[in-house]
């Protein structure tokens, strides 16, 4: 490929230059034949093997022939005593990775380096040797691998444990064999010998709690000199404190004292790693804190950037939970907003926000107007993250805050940081009433010059939603109208609906509304013309001002109550009758995979019945599959199918778990079963169970699995009978009962006699939440409000001592196998109190929506209050019950 020629005082003479620009692999195999020179260029050879090197690491693949050819040729380079040609030879020779024949041609070799007088040799060898060999020629140069362990050449050391961390992936029996020669190698002086070393003797003992333990213990006293084998040591000795977190009585933290030393040692890495360390125990105190957080204000004032970020950003994880920790160092970041590093300016920034008080929100705002021009979009949407944050905690600055806002939304900027802003003044506006008003107006006059189609449509679906409450919803319309006139058709449709919900909501508008909403009628595009069609004849069109009644406005603009993908596969499946197509018959769970199976990632998968996981489509699977079985066939509609429930261990000889499927008057158990052993087959398998604790369920039948072969997924079932509509509750004990036939490993035959036998499983239990399905509502507050106080109870609950507020969220959750809405399941650090949203569909399709209200105080003590709503006083009643009893 050729050059342009440039001049040499050519302004462009500093751009840079490669020399693999424009080459080809077959110009390389060609060039490759002068491996095969009888009096060899060295030099020559060192760009040839460069150029292959190159290729294959752009991700060039080689033919097997090509590949084969290129190795014999490097191989005959090995004549060569040149030092740096035979390094690149040991490179050729690992990139390629010869098959097990090829690698006996250069066996005897690198052995022979191996052995050699050079120490680059050796260490290259090793190196190679260990990533092209096998585990029986590794016990053949075991006994190289130790003494090289404990070689007085850094070099060679270093380059065998880094081979033995390599090899324990693949070797680990030979590697722990080792334990010895790396043990001394721990105690070398050279500072890589010693963090290679104690890297591999803490992947040996790994799973050996106690052996890390006394690891730990012992290398903690002193003995580790190198900076790097310190900063692991740190890592492991976290590691262990951990580990041993529920064990120790409160206050008596072990190695805390080793980790506070470490922050006075003489290098930075490790002041920082035991910092770091400290910051991050569970649990972590404010005296635990105040020395780490010393070191990392020193750090902060730094001539170096590497460290001047690494404080600061350290810094910003501990805001997020221990924010007047923090306070001390604000003046020092308050100096590093001008930073000329922008990550670190940012992450100032941020930290401040959080750490900030009421009084110095108007200077924060001030100093990071300035800031925001120099940095890049994803570091603004971190500080508008900050910002929106800030304001949830000090509701009154919110005039501020929101003018900062939609400043930063008129300047120019990609659509996720603009969508980051605009989600944020959402937030904002929902959660702080007095902002409703300028927020929606910031809203709309953004919307007068936004270029993405989709902030656009958000927008104004968010402005029908809010702008008929406010006072004046009259002033709305003319930004609304705009976007009919001046947008694309996407925008022009969500534009009519907007005017509709407008003209819905307030009953003075209509007539207005109507008139915009005709002109709509000879739009270009064809949607935005059945959209004004249907609302003006849906609305009453005559333009009189009379109420609209509740029937229209759900109609129109309540929550859509089943996901979108079950309705398109319910509407597909439907054939054309005299009965209509009912919406009620559309499963309300999304099930994208119904049979989802924890064992995936064990070495024996579980069989999970016939249906296969895959597209929603499946929704129907386990029904269909049901329907199929003759002595379930007329147990009605299934409600609900719950997880797989695990009844056996990972590693166990019988791979066991259950699917409960829930109907009005029955409950289906579907033992999944899978046999993990090669020479058995297992016969007449059927799950006997004790239903002695579950006194409201009678068994009426079961379908056992005639055989069970090794590694083949198989199913038995077994139904029960349950008071109709009820929620009823019970415990199952579980056990696996079969005929167990030898298997001939080399003809595959069982043999004709078996022995009855039998495997205890875990108990299963149905609880209350088997009867409740998760549903999906997108505005919780139009759900609420339309579900109405008829069918509401109230009542308030003490739930005891409790860890945090996550906890006891997530316990209730758990107890009601709702779904949680608009992301209330997710709640702030260090939150004093919080609401979440559940909406699900009770057995008997009744609707039912939750407002759960927790608080905790300085004891840790969480009370809770909980609001009901449904179609059904009785329901709401039994979900009562189920958390007063749970």
């Amino acid at each position: 490929m050729a050059q342009p020629l440039v001049k040499k005082d050519d302004d462009r003479d500093d751009e840079e230059y490669s020399p693999f620009l424009g080459i080809e692999k077959g110009a390389v195999l060609q060039e490759a034949r002068v491996f095969n020179d009888p009096q060899l260029d060295a030099r020559r050879c060192s760009q040839v093997i460069t150029k292959l090197l190159y290729l294959l690491n752009q991700g060039e693949t080689f033919t097997k022939v090509e590949a084969t050819e290129v190795f014999f040729s490097v191989t005959k380079l090995f004549q060569s005593r040149d030092i740096g040609l035979r390094r690149m030879v040991y490179l050729m020779i690992k990139e390629l990775s010869p098959s097990a024949d090829e690698v006996i041609i250069v066996t005897s070799s690198l052995m022979k380096d191996m052995n050699s007088k050079t120490d680059m040799y050796r260490a290259n060898a090793i190196r190679v040797l260990c990533r092209i060999t096998d585990g029986t020629l590794l016990t053949q140069i075991e006994r190289y691998l130790k003494q090289a362990i404990v070689d007085k050449n850094p070099v060679v050391a270093s380059a065998a444990l880094v081979s033995g961390i390599h090899l324990l992936q693949t070797n680990p029996e030979i590697v722990k064999r080792w334990s010895n020669e790396v043990q001394e190698a721990v105690q070398s002086r050279a500072a890589l010998v010693q963090f290679h070393a104690l890297a591999l003797l803490h992947q040996i003992r790994q799973n050996d709690r106690l052996a890390v333990s006394k690891l730990v213990t012992s290398l903690t006293r002193g003995t580790v000199r190198s900076p790097l084998a310190q900063c692991l040591l740190i890592r492991y000795t976290s590691q262990v404190i951990r580990e041993s977190a529920g064990s120790t009585q409160a206050g008596d933290r072990p190695f805390y004292d080793y980790l506070e030393g470490c922050l006075r040692h003489k290098a930075e890495m490790v002041i920082f790693e035991a910092a770091r360390a400290i910051t991050e125990l569970h649990g972590v105190t404010n005296r635990e804190l105040t020395p780490a957080i010393t070191v990392l204000q020193l750090f902060l004032s730094s001539s170096k950037p590497v460290l001047r970020f690494a404080a600061v950003r350290t810094l910003n994880k501990v805001a997020m939970t221990h924010p007047m920790a923090v306070t001390n160092c604000n003046i020092d970041m308050e100096s590093l907003i001008s930073d000329q590093n922008r990550s670190i300016a940012t992450l100032a920034i941020t930290t401040l926000l959080k750490t900030g008080n009421e009084s110095s929100v108007d200077r924060l705002m001030k100093q990071i107007t300035n800031f925001m021009s120099d940095i890049a979009d994803e570091f603004k949407i971190v500080v508008v993250e900050a910002i929106r944050s800030l304001c949830l905690k000090f509701p009154l600055k919110y005039r501020a805050l929101m003018n900062f806002l939609s400043n930063i939304l008129r300047e120019e900027g990609g659509f996720e940081y603009k969508k980051a802003i605009v989600d944020s003044i959402v937030i904002l506006i929902r959660d702080i009433p007095e902002a409703k008003e300028s927020g929606l107006l910031h809203l709309c006059e953004f919307i007068e010059d936004c270029e993405f189609t989709y902030l656009s449509t958000q927008i104004l679906h968010f402005l029908g939603i809010e702008g008929p409450r406010t006072s004046d919803p009259s002033k709305y319309i003319r930004y609304i109208y705009n976007r009919v006139h001046l947008e694309n058709a996407t925008v022009r449709a969500s534009a009519v609906s907007t005017l509709a919900k407008f003209g819905a909501m307030v009953d003075s508008l209509k007539p207005r509304v109507f008139i915009l909403l005709r002109r709509c009628l000879f739009d270009s595009d064809d949607e935005v013309r059945d959209r004004a069609t249907l609302y003006l004849s849906t609305l009453g069109g005559d333009g009189s001002v009379v109420e609209t009644d509740q029937d229209v406005k759900d109609f129109l603009f309540g929550s859509l109550d089943v996901p979108l993908v079950n309705l398109e596969t319910s509407l597909k499946t439907y054939e054309a009758s005299e009965e209509p197509f009912d919406i009620n018959s559309v499963p309300k769970e999304i099930k994208s995979q119904p049979l989802a199976e924890k064992k995936a990632q064990s070495k024996k998968p579980t069989g999970l019945g016939a249906p296969p996981s895959g597209p929603p489509s499946t929704v129907d699977a386990y029904e269909k599959m049901l329907s199929s079985i003759p002595e379930f066939s007329n147990f009605g509609k299934l409600f609900k199918s719950s997880a797989p429930v695990e009844l056996t261990e990972a590693e166990t000889e019988y791979a066991v778990n259950v699917v409960k499927h829930i109907f009005d008057r029955h409950v289906v158990f579907q033992y999944n079963c899978t046999n993990t052993i090669p020479e058995q087959l297992l016969e007449n398998v059927i799950v006997a169970v004790d239903a002695s604790d579950a006194e409201e369920f009678t068994e009426v039948g079961s379908k056992p699995l005639r055989s069970l072969p090794y590694d083949t997924p198989g199913q038995t079932f077994l139904a029960f009978e349950k008071p109709e509509g009820v929620p009823a509750v019970g415990k199952f004990s579980n056990t696996l009962r079969f005929i167990v036939k030898e298997v001939d490993p080399t003809t595959g035959e069982a043999e004709e006699d078996g022995v009855e036998d039998e495997y205890q499983l875990e108990d299963l239990e149905v609880v209350a939440a088997d009867y409740i399905l998760k549903d999906q509502v997108l505005n919780f507050r139009n759900a609420w409000e339309t579900m109405g106080p008829d069918c509401e109870r109230v009542d308030e609950y003490g739930l005891g001592q409790r860890e945090s507020l996550n906890e006891a969220v997530s316990a209730v959750i758990s107890l009601l196998g709702m779904q949680p809405c608009e992301g209330t399941e997710v709640i702030a650090s260090n939150s004093r109190s919080h609401t979440c949203l559940l909406a699900g569909v009770y057995i008997g399709n009744v609707k039912v929506l939750v407002r759960l209200s927790f608080g905790i105080d300085s004891s840790k003590e969480v009370a809770m209050k909980l609001a009901v709503r449904s179609e059904d006083v009785t329901v709401s009643d039994a979900i009562h019950e189920i958390v007063a009893s749970g």
